[in-house]
């Protein structure tokens, strides 16, 4: 690592910072993640196209990379910065390929030696906004005047990026029940939860006719997670009502969660700056218990509209900012979490929901 780098904010605000060789410019919303562990799951998560992530753990790489835990065959997130970034691995199961290996093949940016700590909190204080990161030092002038052009991630709507264009099924051909999954950006290891409960799913892209996921006989239906607005995507949000009209069980997660809470008719929004980590803590309500969480999001329902709605029931509760981390229809089989029970990176500690989801079905 030799050449310059940097990193410079919507409001002007400069990082310094130097190339690891994986050199170019990258635009997008920047946000931070709090997880030590589990960043090739992070980075391969759907639900973080378009932006560029800030490690807040100081060393990145140093395990490399295996196959199995990619969410996702691409590199979804747009560039990287961290503080230290290790161009070396030590752990036997990566098979030598590193974290720039797997960067290199698919041309992400990334850069280190940025004073993390400082931009985190910068981010905290002040909001997520859009930036710019490069190697390009000489075009920074450019660069800033291209930066304000880059679309905001309010009202942008990504489903159709990441989207599968073909529908396909995963699991078991004789499980016992079936599910249809209206592809907004899936994680693989919701599949593998899914199908771990005794589910085959088949999963079909983002604007596939409600009609077209009736017709296959599924006994659910499941919404997943992704990025963007959800309130960008008013077709999915129409399938998420019919969903629910439909009478059979209905979960979502995630981006899926924020479905289903438009499609009742309340409202989302965009937050400061996002919950983004491996170790968030969640109040069940009916249970009482806590729960440590992986989150992803942006957005999120308004409180206010859950408490207000006569058909709906507030089930988890964020306590950090008691934000609305759970929601479930009084009036139909339908519930939705606003964080990843399926983890991937983080703990299992509500791997239940997929139980719940199946007993709906069994119901």
């Amino acid at each position: 690592m030799s050449s310059k780098a940097f990193v410079l904010l919507q409001d002007g605000t400069l990082f310094h910072g130097r190339s690891t060789g994986l050199e170019g410019t990258a635009t997008g919303e920047i946000c931070f993640n709090t997880g030590m562990t589990g960043y090739q799951e992070i980075f391969t998560d759907p639900s973080y196209k378009g932006q560029i992530m800030v490690a807040a753990t100081a060393h990145i790489g140093n395990y490399g990379v295996t196959e199995e835990e990619s969410e996702n065959a691409q590199v979804q997130i747009a560039g990287l910065v961290v503080r230290n970034f290790s161009e070396i691995q030590t752990r036997p199961r990566a098979k030598g390929k590193t974290l720039k290996d797997f960067f290199a093949e698919q041309k992400i940016v990334a850069i280190a030696d940025v004073d993390t700590r400082a931009l985190v909190r910068h981010i905290r204080d002040n909001g997520a906004m859009n930036a710019v990161i490069s190697t390009e030092v000489d075009r920074m002038e450019e660069l800033q005047a291209a930066l304000q052009s880059t679309p905001s991630m309010e009202g942008l709507e990504l489903c159709s990026v990441v989207s599968t264009t073909k529908s396909y099924t995963f699991g078991a051909a004789d499980a016992p029940k079936k599910v249809a999954a209206l592809d907004l950006g899936i994680k693989k290891n919701i599949l593998r939860c899914l199908a771990n409960a005794g589910c085959e799913v088949t999963v079909f892209p983002y604007n596939t006719p409600f009609e077209t996921l009736a017709a296959s006989g599924a006994d659910g239906y499941f919404l997943s997670n992704g990025p963007g607005d959800p309130a960008a995507s008013p077709s999915v949000i129409e399938v998420a009502k019919k969903m629910i009209d439909s009478g059979k069980p209905t979960f979502g997660i995630c981006l899926g969660h924020q479905m289903i809470a438009l499609a009742s008719g309340m409202r989302t929004y965009k937050m400061h700056n996002g919950h983004r980590g491996i170790n968030h803590p969640v109040k069940n309500l009916k249970t009482g218990k806590g729960e440590i969480t992986s989150q992803n999001h942006g957005f999120a329902v308004s409180l206010e509209d859950v408490e207000s709605h006569p058909q709906v029931e507030l089930t988890h509760v964020h306590l950090n900012d008691g934000t609305v981390a759970g929601i479930r229809r009084t009036d139909a089989p339908v519930f939705s979490v606003q964080y990843h029970p399926e983890a991937s990176p983080g703990p299992h500690d509500s791997r239940y929901l997929f139980d719940e989801f199946v007993a709906l079905m069994n119901a």
